[in-house]
């Protein structure tokens, strides 16, 4: 019997996914005399053993071998295949990947060899074109290079809506605008959890895609379909609002309101701050007409109403140049004097305007008014305060 024989072999590893995380890879003992070492002397103690036990137990060397050394290829492989590493994918998750296009023979000789290379936390989500059979740290180091990888980038800043990200998308891919239309009528199916569409003042929610196409840089994969593409942003929606724990931070610390409707809010700040540092402000603003004492607890925001026009086919226009039918169209739902937030957000919002809508500086503001060429604005608790920052506005030439 061998059960109670202490050989001092290390427990082999079986929690790979849940510890090996990119960017967070622990560094290995070198080659000659670190784990690769103890590995072969466990075998051969395993042989030993064998041996002593007889002939007959030969027959489950290669799972003995299997158990000790890291199944791995030889050298730099062959032909050619590619494979996509995914938006936010661990150093497993891209292991599993390699695996299932045959490019490293175990999930473990990759993340061993990442393990042992420090610049593997910069590997990036992409499309790369590898070989077949590559060994673990060819595998690594093919995905450092650069000229591996696919680049057919797109970069979608914050502040557009989804019928100009459609365009922009277009014209990178040559998918037809309709086609983006047709995939977006169907948010939960691009990957929207169906609670995203609550309200807490009673208004009926029609779900939209609407604030959750993330502005960020996309590598669009070979092939791509209108649908994949959304869901790559969706997802990276997803991400980035689950890092923040931002749905629990505001239903924690927003008086009751829900994360859609924070995320509205989070679309008037982008659209209106003309300057980054101002975000937070107008978030506050808007919280506190919609839900303070400004006497209609509407937005009056001109924003809304040039989202409108864009919904619905017309030219958009500078607040100056809005006619008084276009401000207050008791047709359109985004009348910047109807009384609460918007039916949705109107458009797509950063990281930062997330974090303004979601922590907002404490402030009676009211009002507000942009008084300098570099966007930013003046606040304002009385109307009285706000019509001496508009004259300073005039006065710099900026109204």
């Amino acid at each position: 019997m061998i059960d109670d024989l202490d050989l001092g072999f290390d427990e082999p590893d079986r929690g790979e996914k849940g510890r090996h995380r990119r960017g967070a890879v622990r560094r290995r003992q070198g080659k000659s005399g670190g784990g690769r070492g103890k590995t072969l002397l466990a075998l051969a103690l395993a042989l030993v053993l064998l041996g002593g036990i007889g002939g007959g137990a030969f027959y489950g060397f290669d799972r003995v071998q299997n158990y000790f050394v890291t199944p791995d290829y030889d050298g730099s492989g062959t032909g050619e295949v590619t494979v996509e590493i995914k938006q936010g994918a661990l150093i497993a998750d891209m292991a599993d990947a390699l695996v299932a296009a045959d490019v490293v023979k175990s999930t473990k000789a990759f993340i061993e060899a990442a393990e042992e290379n420090s610049r593997s936390k910069n590997i990036q989500p992409g499309t790369y074109k590898l070989r077949k059979q590559m060994s673990g740290d060819a595998a690594v180091a093919a995905m450092l290079d650069l000229k591996n990888k696919i680049v057919n980038g797109i970069t979608i800043p914050e502040g557009l809506t989804a019928k100009t990200v459609y365009k922009r998308l277009s014209e990178k891919t040559d998918i037809p605008v309709k086609d983006f239309e047709a995939a977006a009528k169907d948010p939960e199916a691009l990957g929207v959890p169906d609670w995203w569409f609550k309200r807490s003042d009673g208004k009926k929610v029609k779900p939209s895609v609407e604030g959750f196409l993330f502005p960020d840089t996309y590598e669009i994969p070979p092939k791509a379909t209108a649908e994949t593409v959304l869901k790559l942003m969706v997802d990276n929606f997803l991400t980035v609002t689950s890092g923040m724990q931002y749905a629990e931070k505001v239903q924690k610390e927003r008086g009751g309101i829900t994360p859609y409707e924070a995320l509205i809010v989070a679309s008037l700040a982008q659209a209106e701050a003309g300057n980054k540092a101002d975000l937070g402000k107008v978030a506050r603003v808007a919280y506190n007409r919609v839900y303070g004492e400004f006497p209609c607890n509407c937005l009056e925001m001109d924003v809304t109403v040039n989202y409108y026009l864009e919904l619905t086919g017309q030219k958009t226009k500078a607040s100056k140049d809005m006619t008084a039918a276009e401000l207050d169209d008791p047709k359109n739902p985004y009348n910047r004097k109807l009384r609460g937030l918007v039916p949705s957000p109107i458009n797509n919002p950063g990281k930062e305007a997330l974090e303004g809508a979601l922590s907002p500086p404490d402030g009676k503001w009211l009002y507000f008014v942009a008084i300098s060429k570099d966007g930013r604005s003046a606040f304002a608790e009385t109307y009285a305060e706000q019509k001496r920052n508009e004259q300073k506005a005039k006065e710099a030439g900026i109204i």
